[in-house]
């Protein structure tokens, strides 16, 4: 985890002549990660989306950096989420790689390094998860920090959260009797569904028509529209308690030297978006803010960078080294040449690229199976390989599609087909897939047009699946050598959803909560 980091401070304390000035260069910073559930890039206002009010995730841009490029490894919860947290991709956590998976004892999280090593570590709702963390002992394990929820609210709208987020980290402030340095994990259940239908517009005031452009992959209409509405107004609270927090900073002398990281876990709970692996699914948005260090504020950055780049940041920040805390090996690398530049645009050559991939998310297929994909992104490309193309990519149609939240952009796109012949809309979302994927995202953001069969093609095609291909290996991934089969194996942690289709078959499945009885399809049961 090499980086410019040493010297800057170096260079920092040397450049002042004043006693307090040097002990503030030395000081290690606090931490504020904000993280929401299921929101896209690039649907908060600062990316220029005008349908979205986001003022602190804003003010974050405008004091530090803005990344134009930063991605999940795997867009759903808890696999993404244990990227966050060791800083190694997906299919290199065993279980963890899995959505609704146990947390192996042997990955340590950058959370509990912290913890171990000086820090006072909390969170507020949602960690990690869902799954299951224990020790070695069998004991529950607090891997984004302990937990600070008995502060409890009225929320303005159903399906929004009673977690009252910005008192929680005031308990969490105030616990810090010995004056530590403090990591603080603000995972908000927003913008996850349920929504409140029509609350976009009768609690926001926003109007249908403020909705720049509706991506193509679903239809452009009434409902859909309310929906993104609903969807922009859970964005906004998530945000209004970062920006409560932020105040509580201010007025408290600590925000200067806070590390303030705001980010979500994956794209936003629509058809062909969350679950999946195309531009709006794993592009995440992304600001980074540290008044007392970081040069140049406002600059926007579009280097590719990854969530598992975040934990050895944290750690060279705190001065942890991540072998001596027991940390696994990381693949990410740490962000401070990017933090420490004074420049935006494209800061490091290397950066030029990310991976990404997915094994089982939710269940709804036989025997608990996934719909395992491999990706990478580079030169606004997007290459994909499936490895599994007989299966259903979102979950078997007869039971109702799984993994795709059950909402009324969903129930478009399923009444869609009764009226469209090519199903144009179903396809897309739900259709099954050829091996390999390609995308050109400067002409092409929303991943409509396939050109994996392109002649023009081929060459970029083959450069893409070849260091793939090769990184993967080096990544010691099992499907890369014949044992993807053991990411099926896993065992899912809830037991009255392991075999949820075998269930299903029988008729005593439990009702996936999730998802609309409407949906299901049982007309293309195969």
């Amino acid at each position: 985890m090499r980086s410019r980091l040493p010297f800057i401070l170096a260079a920092l304390a040397l450049a002042s002549c004043s006693p307090e000035a040097e002990q503030e260069t030395t000081t290690r910073p606090n931490i504020l990660f904000a993280i929401a559930d299921d929101a896209s890039h690039p649907y908060l206002s600062a990316y220029g989306t005008e349908w979205v009010s986001t003022p602190a995730f804003d003010r974050v841009a405008r004091g530090g950096v803005l990344f134009n490029k930063a991605y999940t490894p795997n867009a759903k919860c808890a696999p993404s989420r244990a990227a966050i947290l060791t800083g190694r991709n997906s299919w290199q956590l065993e279980q963890a790689g899995n959505h609704m998976a146990f947390f192996p004892a042997k990955f340590k999280s950058f959370m509990e390094a912290l913890q171990e090593n000086g820090y006072h570590a909390g969170k507020t709702h949602k960690g990690w998860g869902p799954g299951l963390a224990l020790d070695a002992d069998g004991q529950p394990r607090d891997i984004a920090g302990k937990a600070y929820d008995d502060r409890k609210l009225t929320p303005p709208a159903d399906g929004i959260s009673t977690t009252d987020y910005s008192a929680n980290f005031i308990d969490f402030l105030d616990a810090n009797t010995d004056g530590k340095p403090w990591a603080f994990w603000y995972g908000s259940i927003e913008p996850h569904r349920r929504y409140e239908y029509g609350s976009g517009v009768a609690k926001s005031g926003k109007s249908l028509d403020q909705i720049q452009e509706v991506p193509s992959f679903w239809p452009d209409n009434e409902v859909v529209r309310n929906d993104m509405l609903d969807y922009a107004y859970e964005v906004e609270y998530f945000d209004m308690h970062l920006g409560r927090m932020l105040a509580t900073l201010e007025e408290r002398g600590q925000l200067k030297n806070t590390l303030v990281v705001v980010t979500s876990d994956h794209g936003m709970p629509f058809p062909r978006v969350k679950g999946q692996q195309y531009e709006r699914s794993n592009h995440i948005p992304l600001a980074m803010m540290w008044a007392a260090r970081l040069p140049s504020p406002g600059r926007k950055v579009d280097d590719y960078v990854s969530f598992v780049d975040l934990a050895p940041t944290f750690l060279e920040l705190a001065g942890i080294d991540w072998r001596v805390a027991g940390m696994q090996p990381t693949v990410g690398r740490t962000l401070t040449d990017i933090l420490f530049s004074e420049t935006g645009g494209h800061v490091n050559p290397d950066r030029d690229h990310v991976l990404i991939g997915k094994e089982r998310h939710d269940v709804g297929r036989p025997h608990d199976w996934g719909y395992p994909i491999r990706g990478i992104y580079k030169r606004d490309m997007l290459y994909l390989r499936n490895f599994e193309i007989t299966r259903w990519p979102a979950g078997n149609p007869e039971t109702g599609y799984l993994n795709v939240d059950g909402s009324p952009t969903k129930t478009e796109v399923l009444e869609s087909r009764k009226s469209d012949p090519e199903a144009k809309y179903w396809s897309l979302a739900f259709g099954k897939r050829g091996e390999e994927e390609l995308y050109d995202l400067k002409a092409d953001p929303y991943c409509m047009t396939n050109l994996a069969d392109s002649a023009d093609h081929e060459a970029i095609k083959v450069e893409l699946e070849e260091q793939l291909i090769e990184e993967l290996k080096a990544q010691e991934d099992p499907r890369m050598f014949g044992n993807g089969k053991v990411f099926d194996e896993y065992l899912i942690h809830t037991e009255a959803m392991r075999g949820y289709y075998e269930k299903w078959q029988a008729g005593n499945a439990p009702r996936a909560g999730w998802v609309n009885e409407s949906d299901s399809e049982d007309d293309l049961m195969e």
